[in-house]
């Protein structure tokens, strides 16, 4: 039932994100038994063409309401297309609210998508492939009920043409 309502769910998000001219890229990984392991570190590879433009860079998160935290730690790693490492950083992603415990994000019966702003007014300098690393940094491996994670870049709204 709850397999049949996630793939019901990716449909319509996807049914909505194909019709977002905004949206350059997005991709998602489902976790194998709905948990993240340290070592599972998804890459995300995406291209850039328009180096005038400036980016939005969002973290895309599916959750199970028997999460045992309100938050969740991750890092990215920026990679750009010679390989160099353009930017890291440690966030902190907010799945409920620390004083209500309401989820945050979409979600129906016990699964919860969250698409939380991570790199705001990114701009590329070469045009090429950029490669995007997610590492779980929460003290416990593996991190149960973190059933999927992806990224969406986008065109920046305060600047897209």
């Amino acid at each position: 039932m709850h397999r049949l309502l996630g793939m019901w769910a990716a449909a319509v998000l996807l049914l909505l994100a194909s019709c977002d001219p905004a949206r350059v890229y997005e991709q998602n990984v489902d976790l194998p038994e709905g948990s993240w392991q340290i070592d599972n570190a998804p890459v995300f590879e995406f291209e850039i063409q328009d180096t005038t433009q400036a980016y939005d860079v969002f973290f895309n998160i599916r959750y199970n309401l028997q999460y045992d935290y309100y938050n969740l730690y991750l890092r990215h790693q920026l990679i750009g297309p010679d390989s160099t490492q353009l930017s890291a950083k440690l966030h902190e992603v907010l799945l409920m609210d620390s004083k209500t415990g309401k989820p945050l994000g979409d979600g129906s019966s016990d699964i919860y998508d969250l698409q939380a702003l991570a790199l705001d007014n990114v701009t590329f300098s070469k045009p090429g492939t950029y490669k995007l690393k997610l590492t779980q940094y929460m003290r416990r491996d593996p991190l149960p009920h973190i059933m999927a994670v992806g990224i969406r870049v986008a065109k920046d709204s305060a600047s897209a043409k």
